[in-house]
């Protein structure tokens, strides 16, 4: 069987990683706002731990096939597609066109780290 394409493999574990960030960054603010921030703190570090499970081999495995920029390009790039969903379902906070225009930025961001890849150069 062929080794999976690392591209892929990278964006799947950013996704997945970027899930339980995104529930330790954020999800404290409605499920624990009764709750001291020390204890919001620790149970978000239990959760970061599995975020790291994932982002550090997406990383690794990345970085074989990206250099760093590219891959913090990603990374913003799959926090706001996980974000966005995030902040409307779960927090039920409005949408707004500023995510729009911060997405549009991010493609824009995409397109220069990833040009030389894009263009053939």
């Amino acid at each position: 069987m062929d080794k999976m394409n690392p591209y892929i493999v990278t964006l799947i574990l950013l996704c997945c990683s970027n899930v339980f960030m995104t529930f330790a960054w954020y999800g404290h603010l409605t499920n624990m706002a009764h709750r001291t921030w020390i204890f919001a703190a620790l149970v978000s570090w239990g959760i970061a731990l599995f975020e790291y499970l994932l982002q550090v081999p997406a990383n690794r495995i990345g970085h074989q096939v990206m250099n760093v920029g590219q891959l913090k390009i990603l990374q913003e790039v799959v926090t706001l597609a996980v974000f966005v969903p995030f902040s409307l379902f779960y927090v039920k906070e409005k949408l707004s066109l500023d995510y729009l225009w911060a997405g549009i930025c991010l493609l824009g961001a995409v397109f220069f780290l990833f040009r030389s890849r894009i263009m053939g150069a």
